[in-house]
Order: structure tokens, then sequence, then C-alpha cells
């Protein structure tokens, strides 16, 4: 089996990957648009050959990189990234060079569009918030008549929360106008509750061979905005209701041979026409797995490999590696240069070294979602994780 990993070294834990297809024995090609030199050993002890273009946003470039490995190594029968910016252009080559294992050109704006990612989660029985095209402020101006304020404006195609904006009034709906990026945008009905989402390794008919959950802070966009501190947790129990509707969607939206992250809020208040407190309400899908650390936050908290099981998937759409017994968290709390802490880095070492996963420096380009320097730790129970994220985050009155 030939598999083409699009930008195997970013996440540079994407090196796993690679590393458990080769232990199945596939012939596995990299094309990234860094040097050979710069990869991490893993990843070149990984890779059958790399094939360095100078810009993967240029497509003619990767195009022939592909077409070399097609005439060197012979029919390709994967074209992969796991990657959301490259989604688009991986549809477009398995559309060119006839690759059946992945989604195409023609179904890829339904992963991608906000808009319709809506129509989809109606379909599969989801509740959903109203949204809107944002066109004119008229527009937007008769949709706040039905839902008030406050409404959330983002752009149609994106992830992450950059560009984003939360409008609370008139005045802020005039000004997010005045200053809108030129780029399409959805205005939609604002939902007060946890992210919650359904993240699952699903076979060729879409049948889940791994789920999990992952809770989110409510708005990352607050987080950017006013610079707060980041925690999330994985939890190897599912709720229920999480888990019947991440199972409805992915039928829903089709998806097969893939690693996905469908976000859903829990809502914290009961909502007219959407739920019951507690009751989930669909919000995105993303078809690749959750970013940062998270795939490695899996591991730990369902005690299994899921590189090693989507691989799996790839080469024999089974999951071979049994299910864990064990129920357990694992707990993500970061924090920033710009606050003053009530227990030093030594003391969050001190008391929680023995549960510590990970712990270092975010590079920079993530700092701003991320924050400067991360924690990872195994909790036992979700009190322990809200315990664990109290201590890391505790700030004295005074900031830096």
């Amino acid at each position: 089996m030939n598999f083409i990993f699009i930008s195997p070294n970013f996440p540079y834990t994407y090196w796993n990957f690679c590393d458990r297809l080769k232990q199945n024995g596939v012939n596995v090609l990299g094309i990234g648009d860094s040097s050979y030199d710069a990869l991490n050993i893993n990843l070149k002890n990984s890779l059958t050959e790399y094939y360095k273009v100078d810009s993967l946003q240029d497509y003619d470039q990767v195009f022939k990189a592909v077409a070399f490995f097609s005439f060197k190594y012979g029919k390709i029968d994967w074209i992969e990234s796991n990657n959301e910016f490259w989604l688009e252009q991986d549809a477009r080559l398995r559309t060119d060079f006839n690759i059946n294992t992945g989604i195409k050109s023609d179904k890829i704006a339904n992963y991608k569009s906000k808009y319709q990612m809506k129509e989809f989660y109606r379909k599969a029985g989801v509740p959903v918030a109203r949204i809107q095209h944002v066109t004119t402020i008229k527009k937007a101006q008769e949709f706040v008549k039905l839902t008030g304020y406050p409404v959330f404006a983002k752009p149609e195609i994106g992830v992450g929360a950059t560009d984003t904006f939360k409008i609370t009034n008139d005045e802020e709906l005039q000004d997010f106008f005045n200053r809108k990026p030129d780029f399409p945008y959805v205005i939609e009905e604002f939902v007060t509750g946890d992210i919650c989402s359904y993240d699952a390794i699903v076979d060729n008919e879409g049948n889940p061979l791994f789920e999990s959950m992952t809770v989110w802070p409510p708005s990352v966009a607050d987080i950017v905005k006013y610079q707060l501190d980041l925690m999330y947790y994985t939890a190897s129990d599912l709720p229920a209701g999480l888990r019947r509707l991440g199972r409805a969607a992915v039928k829903a939206f089709e998806v097969q041979n893939r690693f996905v992250h469908l976000e859903f809020f829990r809502l914290s208040a009961d909502k007219p026409g959407l739920g019951k407190k507690g009751s989930f309400v669909g919000l995105e899908v993303n078809m690749r797995p959750a970013g940062g650390y998270t795939p490695d936050m899996m591991n730990w908290a369902h005690s299994t490999d899921v590189y090693q099981i989507w691989a799996d998937m790839v080469t024999s759409n089974k999951r071979l590696l049994p299910d864990s017994n064990q129920h357990q968290y694992c707990v993500f709390a970061s924090r920033r240069d710009i606050h003053d802490y009530v227990h030093s880095h030594e003391e969050i070492i001190e008391r929680y070294g023995d549960k510590m996963l990970m712990c270092e420096r975010m590079p920079d380009m993530m700092a701003p979602q991320m924050g400067n320097q991360m924690y990872t730790a195994y909790a036992a129970d979700l009190k322990k994780t809200l315990e664990f994220i109290k201590f890391v985050h505790q700030q004295n009155n005074l900031s830096i």
C-alpha cells in the first residue's frame, strides 16, 4: 500500500501516524515544505521517501510531487494530511488522481462550510442554533430580531477563534460591518454551555472503531481576546446522548475512513427551541483529529494508542487493539507569562509530578490560543480534574 502523508511534520506528533503505518507494512511517502534535515528522527525513520516543495499552498508543486511518487512507486492508495488547513487540497488531489479512500472535491464543502454543516446536523436529528449568511446589515438586524442578542459572527470557512466576533448590541453590530474582513461570514444564535467534542475513528462504513469525549471552554474567542488561561480535558466515558448524536452525525455526513472531531454545545441552561439544560446541540464538524496534543490525551485517558487504531483502520478496516477497562481523565491546563500565579512552577511539579504526562513551553505561534506554559496530567475523576485546573490557574490579585 502506498500512502502519501501531506505535511507529516506538523503538528510534530503526527510522526506517530506515519510510524504506525510503517509498522503495518505501509509504504509511507511524505510531502512537505520543510527541509528533510529539519524533520525529527522519528518521522525520518517512518518515511520511505520525502519530497520537499517550496510551498504546500502551490497546488502545481504538490501535484507534481504526487505524480512523481505515482510514477516511482505505482498507484497511490491514500492521500491524507489529517490537518484542517489542507483538507480541500487533499480532496482535490484525490479527485485528480482518482483515489477513492477519502473525501473528494464534490463533497468537501459539506465539511468546510459552517452553514452547510448545520443542514447535515439537522438531517441527523441533531438540534442546532439558527444561522444565516452575513450579507447586509439589514439582514443581520432582521436575524437579531428573531434571536435577540448576543449573536456570534464567524467566517463561513475556517477553524479556531481567528476573526470571530461576539456581538451584544446594535452598536457592536454596526462596528462589525464597518470592519468585517473581506470573506464570507455567517451569523448565528448565541448558545451558552461547554463545548463537548465527539472524537472518533470510523471505518469505511462510518462505524466507530474508537470513541472519546473532550470538554472544551465555552469560548476560545474570549480566551484569545482577553488572554485568559486555557484548560480542557478528555474523558474515557461518553454521555449516552453525545454518543448517540455523534454516531448519527457521522452517518448523516457519510463519513468514511477518518478520524473525526465533531463539536457540540452541552447547554448550561434551558434554551427554547434547542433543549433542556445538559442536552447537546450541534456546533461544527472537523473531519480530522482534534488539534494540539488531544490525540495523545485520548491515549492517556483511554490507555490505548489512537495512532495505531487509525493505522489499523487504514490497513485492515478493523480495530485490532482491545478496549481498555480503565476509566480516567486526562487534563490540560496552561498559563501565560503575563499573569501572576499563586502556585509556582516548582509547586505544581512537586504536587502533581507523579501524575504529570507533559510539561513544556508552547511554540510562539500557538501561544495566543494555548498559552505559554502547558501542563498535562492524569486525573482519576472529574473532581480531581477540576482540582488540578484550579491549582494551576489560581492567580494573585495583581497581574504582572
